[in-house]
Order: structure tokens, then C-alpha cells, then sequence
């Protein structure tokens, strides 16, 4: 996946983070990891809908998510986020953007006080 339109770096998702453009009101974070995975590390403020609950809650996507806001996606590595990226581009949403690396390049490049694992 390129970095243009359809992904972030996280250091730019970091800068976002630090800025009051990335509010609640504004940006939409979306974290596609198992239970297990955000019981270990987390960034506050994502919405966590794991690829592995898919049937529960796809139906409903409109209840979590606006398709008009723009949207960020993690998970561990960046694989599982691109494919909800993918998914949800098809679901009508026009601004979606996979976190390239996930939570371990945030970890490793941005936040060491987020765990890895």
C-alpha cells in the first residue's frame, strides 16, 4: 500500500494526535485487534472493533462509524487495518487511512511507553 491518500505514517498520526485536529469530533480511530492484543497495548480514543468479530458487528457499522468523517485504522503491523481499510472503503466510506506499521511502529517509532509485543 503507498502512503499517499490511502495510508498514514504513524508519525504523522502521532502529530495528529499531539494537534487538536485529531478530536473525537473530528477523526474517527478505529482499532481492528483482537481483545487480547489492546489489553496489552492501547492508544486511547479508538474504537475497537476486532477483524475476528466481523459478523457482529458489520451489519451495524453505521452505529459505530460516520462514513463522512475521516477515518484512521491500526492494528499490530498494519495488515489487518489495511484490510478494514479496503473493507470499509467499499461500504461507502471516502476517507479511510491505514496507520502503516500499527501500534508495534508506534510503539518502536513514536511511544516507547507503549508496549510491544
Amino acid at each position: 500500500m503507498s502512503a499517499g491518500a490511502t495510508a498514514i505514517a504513524v508519525e504523522d498520526f502521532a502529530e495528529l494526535l499531539a494537534t487538536t485536529a485529531c478530536d473525537s469530533e473530528s477523526v474517527q480511530l478505529v482499532d481492528v485487534r483482537e481483545p487480547h492484543e489492546v489489553e496489552l497495548a492501547a492508544i486511547p480514543g479508538f474504537t475497537h472493533l476486532p477483524l475476528s468479530q466481523y459478523e457482529q458487528w458489520s451489519g451495524r457499522i453505521g452505529q459505530y462509524l460516520d462514513p463522512d468523517r475521516p477515518t484512521l485504522v491500526l492494528c499490530h503491523h498494519g495488515i489487518r487495518s489495511a484490510q478494514m481499510c479496503q473493507w470499509l472503503r467499499l461500504q461507502g466510506f471516502a476517507n479511510v487511512k491505514n496507520i502503516i506499521g500499527g501500534i508495534d511502529a508506534y510503539s518502536a517509532r513514536v511511544d516507547a511507553n507503549v508496549p510491544r509485543y
